[in-house]
């Protein structure tokens, strides 16, 4: 049937909607304001031509959505993907626009992409594209500071967000104090903010915690003890989101028995090396076959070991790993989705009647994009976090010290760093996110992702209740 997948299931963006349809159903918003604030504001797809180092000319198709302005800039991911197509951006532009209002981060939501295989590009070749891409949004006003803020996604990163920092600021730079801001997940020395490469899978991290230690949801899921220590994990995706998430938790004792990738997964009973696993993984061209500190390794269908008995599981990589046909398989106590729409909307119905409890994207990988909103602060503010207080916290803390009479001569006494200072606000934007949405959830009677979309639903609305809509 058209619009369906292999497993008979809805296409991403279909997904996306039935979703929110669902939790709209329990809120008491009109229907036709309903249909705004689900709605895509505007969508935008292009062809680019792209010169080969060969001498060919290829033809690429780009993409940028818009889904929300009611608050502004519009705030999105760049995704390089052979296989992304203008459906996919509308959708990830939408749960971003709920990520964010769920975090309370005052951006509407965007989502860009260019359908390449980074992989098979040169770097000359990507710098290219990458320009030529930001050429296009800059003629058709989709890109600035206060206009619509990229940010790295899957095939991006620092390089490539630091070449369309580069290009806007050659074009619009003159007139446009600001440019800097056009874009997150920049270099540090070229106006990146530290922390950014790890925020996603660190807010994963902090959103395990806190659920971990919140009485009502371990005893929904069965789990005895409070903590992450001791805990098993399966983490389906090696990236960027799954390493750092994983780090994060081995480094609180978390115990990571099962890794995930494209071509295999691995298993170790008493808990996998993270940073033995990813200088493997890093050697190999982003291979797991062959990893030799394993007790299994599996090549043949590797997500089948989504399927082994764990306490909690990480979809840290695309969309719809969990569906209909392995939902009824999973031997885990919850799901805590690091990427984007890993769970179907019959997948997570499966779950629910199962008792599997499932923490929305929505909310918890929502570390990336709150780091961004920092960095994006850092360029309109055009000064580092940290370094005006830095030398006066130090000072303060000294004499505080010396007036109730202690010595400080034999003491390193510093002030926060800039990287304290994001992952301190990190720690309690997540931290704050997740208590919130939880409760919200237990007092109102909904399931997690139901909960965290009405109340960004009702914060949506609230703005246009404020200010009407545009005329």
């Amino acid at each position: 049937m058209p619009g369906l997948d292999e497993h008979g299931e809805p296409r991403f963006l279909e997904n996306v909607k039935l979703f929110l349809n669902r939790a709209a159903q329990k809120t008491d918003i009109p229907p036709d304001i309903r249909d705004i604030i689900e709605s895509c504001s505007s969508v935008i797809r292009f062809n680019i031509p792209l010169v080969m180092d060969s001498g060919e000319l290829r033809t690429i198709p780009c993409y940028r959505a818009q889904h929300s302005t009611h608050l502004l800039p519009t705030k999105g991911g760049t995704r390089y993907s052979a296989d992304i197509d203008i459906q996919e951006v509308e959708a990830l532009a939408c749960l971003m626009t709920f990520k964010l209002a769920i975090a309370d981060v005052p951006f509407g939501g965007a989502k860009g992409g260019v359908r390449i295989d980074p992989r098979e590009l040169s770097k000359a070749e990507l710098e290219r594209v990458t320009r030529q891409y930001t050429m296009e949004l800059i003629k058709k006003g989709y890109i600035g500071s206060s206009v619509d803020c990229l940010g790295p996604d899957m095939g991006t990163g620092e390089q490539v967000m630091t070449w369309i920092k580069d290009q806007y600021q050659n074009v619009r730079g003159e007139g446009d104090i600001n440019f800097a801001g056009c874009c997150t997940g920049k270099h540090i020395k070229q106006g990146g903010i530290a922390g950014r490469t790890e925020s996603t899978g660190l807010g994963v991290y902090y959103a395990v915690r806190e659920l971990l230690k919140t009485e009502s949801f371990l005893e929904l899921v069965g789990d005895k003890t409070a903590g992450i220590e001791g805990k098993t994990f399966t983490i389906q995706g090696f990236g960027n989101v799954g390493y750092w998430a994983a780090k994060f938790i081995a480094r609180d004792q978390g115990i990571i028995t099962t890794i995930i990738e494209r071509d295999a997964a691995i298993y170790k009973a008493e808990g996998l090396d993270v940073d033995d696993v990813k200088e493997y993984l890093n050697k190999n061209k982003g291979s797991l076959i062959g990893y030799p500190n394993a007790d299994e390794i599996e090549t043949q269908n590797p997500l089948s070991y989504m399927e082994r008995e764990v306490q909690y599981l990480i979809p840290a990589a695309v969309e719809k790993v969990i569906n209909k046909v392995n939902a009824p398989k999973l031997q885990c106590k919850a799901v805590f989705e690091g990427a984007n729409g890993p769970t179907t909307f019959a997948g997570e119905e499966i779950l629910l009647e199962r008792g599997i409890i499932v923490s929305p994207d929505l909310l918890t990988n929502g570390g990336g994009v709150t780091c961004s909103y920092f960095e994006w602060l850092k360029n309109l503010e055009h000064v580092a976090h940290g370094k005006m207080t830095k030398k006066y916290e130090q000072q303060s803390t000294i004499k505080l010290l010396n007036l109730i009479g202690y010595s400080t001569d034999d003491l390193d006494i510093k002030g926060a760093e800039e990287i304290d200072i994001v992952y301190s606000a990190l720690d309690e934007i997540m931290t704050q996110a997740v208590r919130d949405n939880w409760n919200f959830a237990m007092s109102k009677d909904l399931n997690f992702r139901d909960a965290c979309l009405v109340r960004a639903m009702e914060k949506i609305y609230q703005a246009y209740q404020d200010c009407g809509l545009t005329v």
